[in-house]
């Protein structure tokens, strides 16, 4: 457990209060991190900081609610973690909004601004809120939740693939600047996975088994399973990884 033991480490997950960003939360909780749920809502950001609170003991989760449009209530984020735990170790941001589902013909401008500036500029304001102490420690990870869909086209989809595709350049870009600081910053990329975010692409069935006829491991993923990639990228098992991007996908993309 050494090399994944996250004890005495403090993480924010954002859009943690279901899916993939719950199960990144619960797992880092299990391997000793301190939690802070987060997403729009506070009553599911409660439900599931108190579960984690009944498995691990008390204080191990809080709850702290933000939207990620609003710079205001991600500072309030990062400030209540600070005032509640002390510091912040880890960053996760999972949160991300897909509000069109069709070509990009058929886009409106808000629409794509809102995808812009959920799925990258949130997660750039929440790095620079971070960075610093992470920074002054010479020790810290930030992780950003992606998606394949970064990685090629789509005619449903494609203002959200373009702000994951982006999301791995602004990786990079804070790799190079941090790294010098022994902060590193790294993507995960999971393909289809079964939560209500994704529910468009898997909940019918034609588009379901168009998803998974080419994939070698013949299915859609889980949440739990790209929690584990989260851990490693915590953790000091992953303390020469930077600027990287781990693939998730049951072998679509090969």
């Amino acid at each position: 457990m050494d090399l994944f033991n996250l004890a005495g480490k403090v993480a924010i997950v954002t859009g943690s209060s279901r899916g993939i960003g719950k199960a990144i939360a619960e797992r880092l909780a299990e391997h000793g991190a301190q939690v802070v749920i987060s997403s729009r809502k506070a009553p599911p950001c409660e439900a599931v900081a108190a579960g984690i609170n009944a498995r691990h003991g008390a204080g191990r989760a809080i709850a702290v609610p933000a939207n990620i449009s609003s710079k205001d209530d991600l500072r309030q984020l990062v400030e209540t973690t600070r005032r509640h735990f002390g510091r912040i170790d880890i960053l996760v941001c999972n949160a991300a909004s897909n509000p069109h589902y069709g070509p990009m013909s058929t886009l409106e401008d808000d629409q794509f601004r809102k995808v812009l500036e959920n799925n990258v500029v949130a997660n750039h304001w929440l790095a620079q809120m971070v960075a610093p102490e992470m920074v002054e420690r010479r020790e810290g990870s930030i992780v950003i939740v992606s998606s394949i869909g970064g990685l090629r086209g789509s005619p449903v989809i494609g203002a959200y693939n373009i702000s994951k595709a982006a999301d791995f350049q602004l990786a990079r870009n804070l790799a190079v600047e941090l790294g010098p600081h022994n902060v590193r910053v790294n993507c995960i990329a999971p393909g289809l996975v079964r939560t209500d975010f994704a529910r468009a692409l898997w909940e019918n069935p034609d588009t379901l088994a168009k998803a998974t006829s080419g994939a070698p491991l013949r299915r859609i993923g889980e949440p739990d399973e790209i929690a584990g990639a989260a851990v490693f990228l915590a953790s000091r098992a992953s303390s020469f990884m930077t600027g990287q991007a781990i693939v998730v996908d049951g072998g679509v993309t090969i």
